[in-house]
């Protein structure tokens, strides 16, 4: 069941939205050289603490999963797309990072990720993670109210299949509120028209996911968390919280504030 939120409700979304923009930026500006993900882990950790905000990764457990997820960031490099265990290693020059965080306070849950290269970036992989987030403002400028889910997914699916990008068939964006996975599901790839109509007072997660190979097979590590492409190739994630409002989307994760 879809529940729709009110004005007020999708304020207090924003509030913790933004803590989880904070942390990102946070991280984003920790990471270098050097820097291991378990160091990374705990930037994030400390704005939540600063903010009186939890995490809803950190001892979440779905069915699929051999353990509680044991850190506040979803931390994958290279040719791991996503779940990351943010664990001791230590990043190097040209590792292509995703850093997937959430938060909760009072109540209600942010979501969102980003996708960035440390030190020397190769071509590709700013190509790469500009599709993500060209795929990304895509999903986002079709959650308007009378357009269905199948029209975000259109919309994301276009620019990561046209520049030639690999999508996951079974991981997408999903709803979110008081919990982080909520109805309805949106896929990142679909057809126009299609789906559950969007209205007012939804708030969903909109999350690309890219694969650079073109292909769409992924395996899960030893670890019963992290997936990762099968031939190698790397990839990127990227990812906001929207409210679907009368006034157009209203993207809660925003790193600007607003």
């Amino acid at each position: 069941m879809v529940e729709l939120k009110t004005d007020s409700s999708i304020d207090a979304m924003h509030a913790a939205g933004q803590v989880v923009a904070r942390a990102l930026t946070a991280v984003r500006r920790a990471a270098a050289v050097g820097v291991s993900l378990l160091e990374l882990d705990a930037v994030a950790r400390e704005v939540l603490r600063e903010a009186g905000a939890g995490s809803p990764f950190l001892g979440y457990r779905p069915s699929f999963a051999p353990t509680p997820f044991p850190g506040v960031i979803c931390a994958s490099v290279n040719d791991a797309i996503v779940h990351g265990i943010p664990d001791g290693y230590r990043l190097r020059d040209g590792d292509l990072v995703s850093i997937d965080c959430g938060a909760t306070l009072d109540g209600w849950a942010g979501d969102s990720a980003i996708s960035f290269v440390v030190g020397t970036p190769r071509a590709a992989d700013v190509t790469l993670i500009d599709a993500a987030e060209r795929a990304l403002a895509a999903g986002i400028d079709a959650a308007v109210v009378g357009n269905r889910v199948g029209d975000i997914a259109h919309a994301i699916g276009t620019v990561c299949r046209g520049a030639g990008y690999g999508i996951m068939e079974d991981f997408g964006g999903h709803g979110i509120g008081r919990h982080m996975h909520e109805d309805p599901g949106v896929p990142n790839e679909g057809r126009p028209g299609r789906g559950l109509p969007l209205r007012h007072g939804m708030v969903i997660a909109i999350e690309p996911m890219l694969i650079s190979s073109g292909r769409d097979d992924y395996h899960p590590t030893p670890d019963g968390w992290t997936l990762r492409t099968n031939d190698g190739s790397r990839a990127a994630h990227v990812e906001h919280t929207v409210a679907i409002t009368e006034a157009g989307p209203r993207v809660l994760t925003s790193r600007d504030g607003l």
